[in-house]
């Protein structure tokens, strides 16, 4: 259990989960604070009980299903606690620093080399500049200054057919910027995410895109 002395306003208790969603001012949080922790614990399949009272305060119980064996006689590793690593130039576009830094952070970690971006604008001009290295373009799909992540794929792989595209979005399927709005062809992550599935989506849209490649002096009609 997690307490606080502030009682959160009603109007807020049903978007304390959403993703971005902060009543801080611009550059003292980025709202992803509980939607991280709800994440998790929905991983788990474990759930999560606010009560808020004003003059009481706010608790947050966290409650996570009993692990059916110690630990030590687990054999087996879960797949979901596997990590696929590989070596392959990502361009990651996303223009809230905290989500970028970490998941850069998690894929060099992995092997992969990284160039970052904070806008459709400068991964453009990156792309200009490392054109023809690039394996993969990692981007978010609501990002600022009119190139969503949707626009930004498109010109990309206008240049580049068969560009690997993986792309992330806090938004639900049936909200702006979901799965209604993702690229065709490429993968989806949906915020907030863990390394494992990460790093699976990275390494499957990376594979699946090399598989799709004709060989190169194969014979054509």
């Amino acid at each position: 259990m997690c307490a606080c002395e502030s009682a959160i306003p009603p109007e807020h208790l049903p978007r304390i989960f959403e993703p971005f969603f902060t009543t801080k001012e611009i550059g003292r949080g980025t709202g992803l604070g509980l939607c991280t922790v709800y994440g998790i614990v929905k991983q788990h399949h474990g759930w999560i009980e606010v009560a808020s009272r004003p003059g009481v305060g706010t608790a947050l119980s966290i409650f996570l299903p009993r692990a059916p064996l110690p630990a030590r006689e687990r054999e087996h590793i879960h797949p979901e606690s596997e990590v696929w690593a590989g070596q392959e130039t990502i361009l990651l576009v996303e223009d809230e620093a905290p989500v970028r830094c970490l998941t850069r952070d998690c894929l060099q970690r992995l092997g992969y080399r990284v160039l970052e971006a904070a806008s459709g604008a400068e991964a453009l001009l990156l792309w200009e500049q490392q054109a023809g290295i690039i394996d993969l373009l990692l981007t978010d799909m609501v990002m600022p200054n009119g190139i969503s992540g949707r626009d930004l794929a498109a010109r990309l792989r206008a240049r580049q057919p068969g560009l690997a595209v993986l792309c992330i979005s806090g938004y639900t399927a049936t909200e702006g910027g979901g799965f209604d709005e993702a690229v065709d062809g490429a993968g989806f992550l949906h915020k907030p995410f863990s390394p494992q599935t990460l790093s699976r989506a990275v390494r499957e849209c990376l594979d699946g895109a090399t598989a799709g490649r004709e060989p190169q002096g194969a014979a054509t009609a």
